[in-house]
């Protein structure tokens, strides 16, 4: 199948028929370059603050809840253009305010959507230092796994791709793509993003789809500046490239990055590849435990 990763700048609108427009443009684009599943990022959805007009877009508190009151409205958007195309696409993440979560702050949701409706979301697990202050962010607790027609598919959102262990436990369930939306200020933020996916393609011997927020938005408290380039990785094995890298853009470099990633491919390296990461994952746990600290300073047990 055909991966499209999104390198995504953010828009400032007057009207959300001009969010319904880029978003239909951006979808139309890639579904007619043969893309199945499409991947925008992390924070994608914080664009919508804009509509609060600049004061609003400007104020970090006003942003997160602008954006959040569009939410629903750009769920009906998503749900057409994912049936109109025949597509899976994952929705740009942003702040979503939900009570039975947390009584008065947001968590960070990704909403992915198939041909039929929308399929569920991934809320972040782990949250950066500026979510937990001051953004005041709520961390998700649930690590979901898609079961779809054109694979199994899990979520990290930007920093969640730092940790193996939640990519670990999709990859023990099955999952074979990994996709990671990013919103990175520096390009040492991105390398982090960028060198965790990488990680984890290697650990769980799947495919992690790259898409990140590019360029200056200003306007739009939080996001003001905006490093990465969208890619596709894979584990640099059997069937891949020896780099790991399927598909790259160019750094800041807005528009869609396409690959062609095979399911054959994953299973095939996951049961005869030079390495077999997946399934010797557990034979490091006991050495692991059984840790000794050998030098003068050692303590005596």
């Amino acid at each position: 199948m055909k991966i499209a990763a999104a390198a995504y700048p953010l828009s400032w609108f007057d009207r959300f028929a001009e969010y319904e427009a880029k978003l239909s443009r951006w979808v139309a684009e890639a579904a007619g370059a043969g893309a199945e599943l499409l991947v925008f990022p992390e924070y994608g959805a914080m664009e919508l603050a804009s509509l609060g007009g600049a004061a609003v877009a400007a104020d970090q508190e006003e942003a997160l809840h602008e954006a959040s009151r569009h939410r629903a409205a750009a769920d009906v958007v998503h749900v057409r253009l994912a049936a109109e195309h025949g597509v899976h696409i994952l929705g740009g993440s942003g702040p979503v305010f939900d009570a039975a979560l947390h009584p008065s702050r947001p968590v960070n949701r990704a909403t992915f959507y198939g041909p039929e409706g929308i399929l569920g979301h991934q809320d972040k697990v782990m949250m950066t230092r500026w979510e937990r202050d001051p953004w005041r962010m709520v961390a998700g607790e649930v690590q979901r796994l898609f079961e779809t027609p054109i694979a199994r598919i899990g979520i990290s959102i930007c920093y969640d791709s730092e940790f193996p262990l939640p990519a670990r436990a999709l990859a023990e369930a099955g999952c074979e793509i990994l996709l990671v939306p990013s919103a990175t200020e520096t390009l040492a933020g991105f390398t982090r993003v960028r060198v965790g996916a990488m990680a984890r393609a290697l650990e769980g011997q799947m495919i992690c789809v790259h898409a990140p927020v590019v360029g200056a938005a200003d306007w739009c408290a939080g996001m003001e500046l905006n490093t990465g380039r969208a890619s596709v990785y894979g584990p640099p094995d059997r069937g891949f490239p020896p780099e790991g890298i399927l598909a790259e853009g160019g750094l800041g470099e807005a528009g869609w990055v396409y690959a062609d990633v095979s399911l054959e491919a994953i299973a095939a390296v996951r049961a005869d590849g030079g390495v077999l990461n997946l399934s010797h994952w557990p034979e490091q746990l006991a050495p692991a435990k059984n840790l000794e600290i050998r030098g003068p300073g050692a303590k005596r047990a």
